[in-house]
């Protein structure tokens, strides 16, 4: 399946009000999750712009150490994914707990960043942005739009950048996943 850019939704749809944004409920988890996955699948395109801002302007300031930066990122996140899928108890920890994944993740970035050079360029142009799109996704309520774009992504009628990033952490919803599966065993 070919992958398709997600469009970029309205500003005033991702940044609506406060009455759209709500503290999660840190007692349910998978609800808090759920919620998660849904805006990073729906705002990725925005998120996408936040993100390519905030490293620019680091990237400008900086320009070796935030090439650096996130090569080591990248080299470490594709060695963690390959691990995860090739030990059966990373994978377990990888899909029942995404976020110690990723802080593990976060840390061995930022480790080997120290060991090679500018941890300020690691903070600002790495870590900034990625904590910024996780306090939007947690805080932004979905709506029926929203919710819609990720049923089609999740059962395989869209594939987008931040899905198949979700993929590899395994952070789809479980029902989604089902229901893609069966689809696949009616198609062949």
């Amino acid at each position: 399946m070919e992958v398709q850019v997600a469009p970029l939704r309205a500003w005033d749809d991702f940044f609506p009000g406060s009455d759209r944004f709500a503290r999660p409920d840190f007692k349910d988890i998978s609800k808090w999750n759920n919620r998660v996955v849904s805006n990073l699948l729906y705002y990725q395109t925005n998120y996408l712009m936040v993100a390519a801002t905030v490293v620019s302007i680091v990237g400008f300031l900086s320009p070796l150490n935030m090439l650096i930066g996130g090569t080591v990122v990248v080299l470490v996140f594709m060695g963690f994914v390959w691990v995860s899928h090739n030990k059966d108890v990373l994978r377990k920890l990888k899909k029942q707990y995404p976020t110690t994944f990723v802080v593990a993740i976060m840390l061995s970035s930022y480790f080997l960043i120290s060991y090679l050079g500018d941890v300020m360029v690691f903070m600002f142009g790495i870590t900034l942005p990625l904590l910024l799109m996780f306090v939007h996704a947690s805080l932004r309520l979905r709506n029926i739009k929203n919710k819609l774009e990720n049923k089609m992504e999740g059962i395989g009628l869209k594939k987008t950048p931040m899905g198949i990033i979700l993929d590899a952490l395994e952070q789809q919803e479980e029902s989604i996943n089902k229901l893609a599966d069966y689809i696949s065993k009616v198609k062949e």
